[in-house]
Order: structure tokens, then C-alpha cells, then sequence
């Protein structure tokens, strides 16, 4: 198909997004398609490679497709960095390194469906019942693709503890949401089959583990491909690292003189001995410094917010809580019109020792939670996220990229230090003030290490031990967080260094972008969450 017409772009656009919906429905209903919540999809063997068939396919054709509009052609580009990106990690292939696949592919589209409620509850119990009978399946084909050849012992292991998750989550989590004791009783019976299919995947995990040999580096040559192809970075992962490499040096030079003292660790650290005492009450005071982010944006007319938005700050989903250590967001869904998005405060697992949760605590310490809440909810994540499910692109919904969104997470905690929202006359006491300031700062030179560690650990250049031992001593996490941020990098390469390399990129946009800031952070955040390259020319009209 040779697409020349302007008119004909959009078309295409819109037929590749009816075939990846359909080619995962899973994700297509997170993201608010009632057309795809009765099914979890095709997790077989020849899925996977036919549709990296097909993927190459759509390749063709939208390298042939030809625009003279703007809006467009980035559609267009964002399809094609996408497709680049897949087939370049189809030499790499997550099927068969990566239990999770099939894990995350059961837990996020059945805890979504609860999540967000988008139909009356005796539908949403059938829809879930529908997909509750297809998990033996999914995990099935998960026992039959892994590889142990390719397959590493530490992604199983992460993946194993998740698995282990799953039996309470269907048995207990699903019917817990239901209201209604007949239909409660009924998603009950549906998941016993579900649950035993979890303890079999987890026993079959703890097996394979021993027996998996592959490597979880992806090595340089790749990690860059994606960097220039799926990103549009313009550079590779040596650049990446050394630029890592220079943020941190000017941001370390700003914490040591913030601290007034070289040891600026030893004071952050003494700093984590002021923090909630109980995961509940971290729950409450980050709920109080969201509502605070809001009210300042407010205040300051920084943004315009979506009609209808709320951000909920509620504990991480007991499935995630092994596998991340930190809080993280799920917006709304983008193909609806509901506007509410949930803060996922970063948990314990429940297997945690006193000790364990001690440190989960102390690394969400009293001065970090308002960075953190902005970062989360305003005017990061939730902002962004609910203020673009409003805009009328669907393919600029659909398809993200970590490298805007975390970046503009990011941009966002500098955006408010800028108009004082760490600052005396804001917080009211000196000591919290100067408190707050540090853990910004701290928070980007975090970000900073994450670009040298996980270019280092996908290179060859650290490994695991080396990588958790920087993590705890070049910035301020403890050595439980340190080990659940480091297996992440492993597990999801080239997007921990996502969070600094977009915030910079956003920054530099910024400063040459003609009108005001507010004017700026509607569009810019409006256009979606682009590659960065595509982002700049949406912002600047070239």
C-alpha cells in the first residue's frame, strides 16, 4: 500500500490501532476498550512470531506513507519508532526471557477492570469471569515458551516471587471488589482454577530457575539501537553513560554544597530517621502532600486541569509489591471519558521482615514525599496523563514512551523548586524547607546514577553487587530498595535512565519555546508521550 493523500494517514493510523488492540486485547482494555475486556489474548508460541511478521508489515507501510501536516507525520513517526523498536528487540526476545510476560499480561488487565469500573458490576463480574477461565492458558504457554537457554536466574527469580502473589490476588483481591455476595461468589469459584494455575506456574518457576543459564545484559549494541530507533535519541548508550556521568558530578557538586559538608549521604541518611511509622501513615501523609502539589499548581496557574480529574493515593496492588520497590502511577483510562488516576503508595510485601519494611519506610522519608507527590501526581504523572486522555489523537494516547513521560515527571519537581514550592515561605519551617530541597536535588541525582548503572549493567561494565553497592552509597537508597531498584533495571533495560535524559530534553524545549510557561506545559503534555525527538517538533511547530 503506497499512501501519498494526506486523508488516507489517518486511516492507516487508525487500522494499525484496531490490529494491536486486537493483537492484545489485554492492554487495549486497560486503556478503556469495552470491546476487548472478555478475553486476555493469544499467548502461544506462533502469536508471538506472527505478529513480529505482521509488525514488519505495518513497518513497510508506514515508511512508505508520505504528509505534508505536522500532527501527522509525528503520528506516523511514533508508529514507526514503536515498530522499530519491537523488531529490534525481536533478536531479544521477552517471550521467552521473561516470566512476567505472561504474569503482568493476567494481574493488570483483571486489576484494572475493578480499578476503573467502566461498566455496571454484574458485566464486569461476567467479563472477568471470562478472563479468569483463560489464566490456566496463559500461564500454560508461559511453562512452554521460556527458554532456559536465554532465560536468566535472577528475571525468573523476580518473576517467581510475583507468581506467588497470584493465588491471593484471584482468590481473595477479585472477590474482594465485588459487592453484590451472589456475584462475589461466583468470580470465587471462577478463580480457584486461576489460582491453582499460580501455584504451578511458581513451583515450575523455582525449578526453572535452576536450570536457567542465560544472561540478562542486553548488551550495547542493542540497548543503542533502541536508543536511536525506538527513542530517537540521536545517540547510543556510551553517550548515554558519560552523560549520566557529567549530571551527576554537577549534581553531586549542588547537594555538597546544600549539605555543607562532602558527606551530603550522611545527612540524607539522617534525614530517612524522620519518617512515617507505619505504611498506613505514609499512605495519609502522601495522600496530604498530593493535595498540597494541587492546590500550589492552582495557586500559580502552572497548568490547566483536565475537568473531572482526581488522583487516588492508595497502597501498590500486592501483585506489584515484590517486584517494585517505589511508588508508581496507573492513569485513567485514555479511550474513555473517566479522569481518575491512582498514586500507588510503594508497599511492603507482606513476607517482608520488620527489619525489610523499616527500610521501605526510611526510604520514603518526610523529606522526600513532596518530590516524590509531585513526581506521582501534580503536575506529574496524574497531570499529564489525565490532561492528554482529554486531547483527540488516540494514537499519541496509546503509544508512550517512559523517556517523555518520566522525564516530564521529572521536569515537573524542578518546575515547582523553581517557583518555590521547596522553599521556606511555602513549607513555613526552615529546617523542613531545607529538608525538602535536599531530597530534590537528591531525587535528580538518583536519576543520575540510574543513566551510569544501567548503561553499566547492560554493557558489561558493573554487575549486580557492584551496581546495588552504588545505588546505596552514590545516592540515598537502602539496601532492600537498592536490590529491588538494581533487579529492575535488569529485568527492564534502557528505561531507568529514561527519568533525567527526557527531564533535560524537556528543559532545553522550554527554553525555546515562544509564550508562557502555561502555555508551554499544555502542549507540550497535550501531544502525548512522545519520543523525544517527535515531542520537540510538536512543541516548536517544526
Amino acid at each position: 500500500m503506497h499512501v501519498t493523500e494526506t486523508t488516507t494517514l489517518p486511516r492507516l493510523v487508525d487500522d494499525f490501532l484496531s490490529w494491536q488492540f486486537d493483537r492484545h486485547p489485554g492492554t487495549a482494555a486497560i486503556l478503556g476498550s469495552l470491546a476487548h475486556d472478555r478475553t486476555l489474548g493469544d499467548f502461544g508460541a506462533d502469536f508471538f512470531t506472527r505478529y513480529d511478521r505482521e509488525a514488519a508489515g505495518w513497518l513497510e507501510r508506514f515508511e512508505r506513507a508520505r504528509t505534508d501536516d505536522l500532527d501527522e507525520s509525528v503520528d506516523r513517526d511514533l508508529v514507526i519508532s514503536v515498530l522499530r523498536g519491537h523488531l529490534a528487540k525481536a533478536s531479544w526476545p521477552a517471550w521467552r526471557r521473561d516470566p512476567t510476560t505472561y504474569t503482568a499480561a493476567v494481574f493488570f488487565p483483571l486489576f484494572a477492570a475493578f480499578l476503573n469500573r467502566l461498566r455496571p458490576e454484574h458485566e464486569l463480574v461476567d467479563s472477568v469471569i471470562a478472563r479468569l477461565a483463560e489464566v490456566p492458558s496463559v500461564l500454560a504457554a508461559c511453562q512452554a515458551n521460556l527458554d532456559p537457554d536465554l532465560a536468566s536466574p535472577l528475571i525468573v527469580a523476580r518473576a517467581a516471587a510475583q507468581a506467588r502473589t497470584g493465588r491471593a490476588f484471584v482468590t481473595r483481591t477479585l472477590p474482594g471488589e465485588v459487592a453484590d455476595p451472589g456475584l462475589r461468589a461466583k468470580v470465587a469459584a471462577a478463580a480457584e482454577p486461576a489460582a491453582e494455575a499460580f501455584d504451578r506456574l511458581a513451583a515450575f518457576l523455582d525449578a526453572f530457575g535452576r536450570t536457567a543459564r542465560g544472561d540478562w545484559r542486553m548488551g550495547e549494541q542493542l540497548y543503542s539501537t533502541l536508543l536511536r530507533d525506538q527513542e530517537v535519541l540521536g545517540y547510543g548508550a556510551a553517550e548515554l553513560h558519560e552523560r549520566g556521568k557529567v549530571a551527576y558530578a554537577e549534581l553531586e557538586a549542588e547537594i555538597r554544597a546544600l549539605a555543607g559538608t562532602d558527606d551530603w549521604h550522611a545527612v540524607m541518611l539522617s534525614l530517612q530517621d524522620d519518617h512515617p511509622p507505619t505504611p498506613e501513615a505514609m499512605r495519609v501523609e502522601y495522600e496530604a502532600e498530593t493535595r498540597r502539589a494541587r492546590a500550589f499548581l492552582v495557586e500559580h496557574g502552572l497548568v490547566t486541569l483536565a475537568d473531572g480529574e482526581e488522583c487516588r493515593v492508595v497502597p501498590s496492588p500486592a501483585f506489584q509489591r515484590p517486584i517494585l520497590s517505589v511508588a508508581s502511577y496507573m492513569s485513567p483510562p485514555p479511550l474513555t471519558s473517566a479522569r481518575v488516576g491512582h498514586f500507588f503508595v510503594p508497599w511492603p510485601p507482606e513476607e517482608f521482615t520488620a527489619d525489610q519494611v523499616e527500610q521501605r519506610l526510611r526510604t520514603n522519608s518526610r523529606a522526600q514525599l513532596a518530590t516524590i507527590a509531585v513526581h506521582e501526581a501534580y503536575p506529574g504523572h496524574h497531570w499529564h496523563l489525565s490532561w492528554l486522555a482529554t486531547q483527540n489523537r488516540p494514537v499519541r494516547k496509546v503509544l508512550r514512551t517512559p523517556y517523555f513521560s518520566e522525564g516530564w515527571a521529572l521536569y515537573s519537581e524542578k518546575l515547582l523548586k523553581e517557583h518555590g514550592y521547596y522553599s521556606v515561605e511555602t513549607v513555613g519551617d526552615a529546617a523542613k524547607a531545607r529538608a525538602q530541597e535536599l531530597a530534590y536535588v537528591e531525587a535528580r541525582l538518583f536519576r543520575a546514577a540510574r543513566m551510569i548503572v544501567d548503561t553499566a549493567l547492560h554493557c558489561g561494565d558493573m554487575d549486580v553487587a557492584e551496581a546495588e553497592a552504588f545505588m546505596t552509597t552514590k545516592a540515598s537508597l537502602t539496601p532492600s530498595t537498592a536490590q529491588g531498584e538494581v533487579n529492575r533495571y535488569c529485568a527492564w533495560p534502557t528505561q531507568a535512565p529514561s527519568y533525567l535524559t527526557g527531564a533535560l530534553e524537556i528543559e532545553r524545549i522550554r527554553d525555546e519555546f515562544t509564550g508562557t510557561q502555561r502555555e508551554f506545559h499544555d502542549k507540550l503534555a497535550g501531544s502525548g508521550s512522545l519520543p523525544l525527538g517527535l515531542a520537540r517538533r510538536v512543541a516548536l511547530g517544526r
